[in-house]
């Protein structure tokens, strides 16, 4: 068996070239490697231990427990179980997020998948993207602002609603589908999205998103938003001529800022002779044609 690292690296520099389609994903889940190298990135992580529905968590971690697994995807008999829902308060707000939470065993695949997946996509998703994306953070997005800000024409603001709850399994699928040629692997991905949820004891399917806690849902949230990223840019490009803005000026704008800079001209030839009573009365009046502009 190669080394994970090794497969990871590949995969990695692979993925740069944007027309290549990964073939033969799957039979990396077969490597006992894969799985210690999973182990050692989660279990320090908090709530690593926390039991799903079966009960069980991480601890037992053992060449057993990973044959047992490797066995059950060779044979196609692996089925992810539902993962136990539990509710967390937001930050800053009374309401409270659905959280996920995997079984032991299912924790391990995802992390795997999570390794793979990244692999393939990091390298091409947005510089300007920053959520759920390694060594990135609120933190780098702030700084990225501050080396490159330079003022702006306008801004975008927005926020989706239960942003991972409200994915479109198919749109999902059909969007791995382009890069990846393995449907062992892309059967995997569905038996993930729809492995469904206990809460109360009761079972509920999945007919959309990826559960907040899940191993795997950053990478997909990110996969999924990155076509979001791709139109934002393309339309941005279309709106963008050279240095200036395509968009027709207000009239009424364009009237007030000539009068505002009439008024300046006039002022600077005659700035000298005025007394300090007139220069205050002059600024006065300026400040005032400004604030129409703004308005």
């Amino acid at each position: 068996m190669r080394n994970p690292t090794d497969v990871l690296n590949s995969l990695n520099k692979q993925s740069k070239d944007l027309s290549y389609k990964f073939q033969r994903l799957y039979r990396n889940l077969y490597n006992p490697e894969f799985y210690l190298l999973a182990y050692r990135n989660i279990y320090a992580n908090e709530g690593s231990m926390t039991p799903g529905v079966d009960g069980e968590t991480l601890d037992g971690m053992g060449s057993p427990r990973i044959e047992r697994i490797i066995s059950a995807l060779k044979d196609r008999s692996y089925r992810p179980r539902p993962a136990r829902r539990t509710y967390i308060a937001k930050k800053n707000s009374s309401k409270k997020r659905p959280l996920g939470i995997p079984s032991g065993d299912d924790k391990l695949v995802q992390e795997v998948v999570r390794m793979i997946l990244e692999s393939i996509y990091e390298p091409t998703f947005s510089d300007y993207s920053h959520g759920f994306r390694p060594k990135r953070s609120c933190h780098t997005a702030l700084e990225q602002i501050q080396r490159t800000f330079a003022g702006a024409n306008w801004f975008v603001e927005g926020d989706i609603q239960a942003c991972f709850d409200s994915f479109d399994h198919h749109v999902l699928i059909d969007i791995l589908r382009r890069r990846i040629d393995d449907e062992a692997f892309i059967t995997l991905m569905w038996k993930f999205l729809k492995a469904g949820y206990m809460e109360q004891w009761q079972y509920n399917r999945t007919y959309c998103g990826t559960p907040q806690g899940s191993g795997i849902s950053p990478v997909l949230a990110n996969i999924y938003l990155h076509e979001l990223d791709m139109y934002v840019e393309e339309y941005k490009a279309g709106c963008i001529k050279g240095n200036r803005i395509n968009r027709k000026v207000n009239p009424e704008y364009a009237r007030r800022n000539r009068e505002v800079q009439r008024f300046m001209r006039q002022n600077r030839e005659v700035w000298d002779s005025l007394s300090e009573a007139e220069k205050k009365e002059r600024a006065g009046e300026l400040r005032r044609l400004r604030c129409r502009t703004s308005n």
